[in-house]
């Protein structure tokens, strides 16, 4: 397997992949070349933002190869069109032989929420300590118990049982966080995403883990809420105060991460119109906030 990096800028990422792909690339994926650092964007596309655009200011194509002279002359008849002005070619790279099935699974241990609440993928075993076990593999969407935004949620929701409440996920992603109140007792569970695959998957989920919940697009969510969780990221979250607390009953708590500890007050601020916010727990320089609607 050979690997093909390129970099070009945003307004050519489809023109390159589609290339790519006409070329024989066994898979085209895309990277922020600008990844980790200040320049570093987020992609989204939320309600009263634009759409998600199709890749980053600068943006790191990786095509994959069966061959190296594919992965070659790829580059060499890309590098000769008109509209791979301002790209560059940044390398051509064999990599090693892998079992990529069970590599994958190495990276996925049993992830310890609690004491006694584990988020587990489906090749391992629980942990005996493990009362509460929540079956997750990873997939196309976000949430698998691993970053610690996602762990915070979940141990929230495990030491605050939403017991015969109404739950809004909204950003649910693999539906993690759904799935979470409605196994600790939530009386109904809606989980919403802007990704149909995201949607797909929560729905696959909670059937893994015999829970019932309703997945859709953010239309989906409707009337008042006793917990509203949003584990996104600090922009959309601002753009979001409206419409996220218009979903808050009266003395229901709100839940928001996918925060930096520096973007807690900014966080706050945009809030304050609605409700006060509080860090209720801080994680590998990532931030819980919680507040509660009058």
């Amino acid at each position: 397997m050979f690997e093909l990096r390129l970099q070009c800028p945003q307004s050519q990422v489809d023109t390159i992949s589609d290339a790519l792909m006409a070329l024989d690339a066994l898979s085209v994926s895309l990277e922020d070349a600008d990844a980790n650092t200040d320049q570093e964007q987020a992609l989204f596309g939320e309600p009263d933002m634009p759409e998600p655009a199709t890749g980053w200011l600068r943006s790191q194509v990786i095509a994959l190869f069966a061959s190296e002279a594919l992965a070659q002359e790829a580059s060499r008849l890309l590098s000769a069109q008109e509209f791979f002005y301002q790209c560059v070619l940044c390398s051509v790279t064999q990599l090693p032989e892998q079992d990529w099935v069970r590599l994958t699974q190495s990276q996925f241990e049993p992830v310890p929420i609690t004491p006694d609440f584990w988020v587990v993928p489906s090749w391992h075993e629980p942990p005996e300590a493990a009362h509460w076990v929540l079956r997750l593999d990873p997939g196309l969407a976000f949430g698998t118990g691993t970053h610690p935004t996602t762990r915070m949620c979940l141990r929230f929701i495990a030491h605050n049982p939403p017991i015969g409440r109404r739950v809004l996920d909204y950003g649910c992603g693999s539906g993690i966080l759904a799935i979470g109140a409605a196994m600790f007792g939530a009386s109904s569970v809606d989980a919403v995403d802007i990704d149909p695959d995201a949607i797909m998957s929560a729905q696959a989920n909670a059937l893994a883990n015999r829970v019932t919940l309703r997945a859709g697009l953010p239309e989906l969510a409707h009337g008042l809420y006793a917990l509203v969780v949003a584990n996104i990221l600090a922009a959309p979250l601002k753009v979001l105060a409206p419409l996220l607390c218009s979903h808050l009953a009266s003395g229901g708590t709100l839940l928001l991460a996918g925060i930096l500890e520096r973007q807690a007050e900014e966080i706050k601020t945009a809030y304050e119109p609605h409700l006060a916010l509080a860090v209720a727990d801080c994680q590998e320089g990532w931030v819980l906030m919680q507040g509660s609607s009058l």
